[in-house]
């Protein structure tokens, strides 16, 4: 049972949790202070693999939110920590993906870019993605690449509404190559587990604050972390009815959050 009293580090999503597209969500300034003055520690865990660490701090900045962006951890950051534990130096990789993953892989020349027959295909959300990419990708895959993906999410939260995530291109490799990816972020516990370490948590005393129920809940639980969800972002209330994934609490923002952990 979920005990906010004994919690003593906060893992918070950032889509849909802390904002969605340049819109900050209620009780955040105001939860990031409170966790500040009592000297609880947290990090920002986010699958999505566009941006570098250094541009999600020069956003959360302009947002004028006060989160260094040594906070940050991203699905292309753990990506890159897994292969390179994995594959040697000059492994040739092709990236689907944006600044955050080509920096994660390419940015200390581990790995060597190629769109010829590479070791590896690792993709992530594109916005700027094309037929020619897809191509690449599907026949570096069917050649015998590996084919790896930094996470799942189907739809991306913006001001607009949900919009097509890594998932969805996942969803066109998966058909077009006929192969299965190994899928890196989110709802997979590397993710929760390496961000806990950074900031020295221990999964009893860890509290995962996500808008997913089958990616942030879900992973908190395999990670053996408590998990809250924010009606915020993607999942509703009408998600939970049913569903086999049961958050440890449901907040409808923030600001709910901030009154629960005054009341603890």
């Amino acid at each position: 049972m979920l005990d906010l009293a004994r919690i003593r580090a906060f893992l918070f999503d950032m889509d849909g949790v802390l904002y969605r597209g340049k819109q900050i969500l209620p009780g955040v300034r105001e939860i990031i202070e409170l966790l500040d003055q009592r000297g609880i520690s947290y990090a920002c865990i986010t699958n999505n693999a566009t941006k570098t660490q250094e541009q999600y701090g020069k956003k959360l900045a302009a947002m004028g939110l006060s989160i260094p962006a040594t906070h940050v951890i991203t699905s292309a950051m753990v990506t890159g920590h897994y292969l390179r534990a994995n594959y040697p130096r000059g492994t040739t990789a092709y990236v689907v993906g944006m600044d955050g993953l080509h920096y994660a892989l390419f940015g200390d020349g581990h790995f060597v870019y190629t769109e010829q027959r590479p070791d590896l295909v690792v993709q992530s959300a594109d916005f700027e993605l094309t037929y020619a990419k897809l191509r690449i990708a599907c026949l570096g895959i069917r050649a015998g690449a590996r084919y790896i993906v930094t996470n799942p999410d189907r739809s991306f939260p913006s001001e607009e509404g949900l919009t097509p995530g890594s998932g969805a291109i996942t969803a066109a490799l998966q058909a077009a190559a006929d192969v299965e990816p190994f899928i890196v972020g989110k709802p997979q516990p590397t993710m929760f587990r390496v961000a806990m370490e950074l900031i020295n948590g221990t999964p009893e005393t860890t509290l995962v604050i996500g808008d997913r129920l089958d990616t942030d809940v879900a992973g908190a639980h395999a990670a053996g972390m408590y998990g809250a969800l924010v009606l915020t972002g993607v999942s509703t209330r009408e998600h939970l009815t049913g569903s086999p994934r049961q958050p440890d609490a449901v907040f409808d923002d923030l600001t709910r959050l901030i009154a629960a952990l005054n009341d603890a």
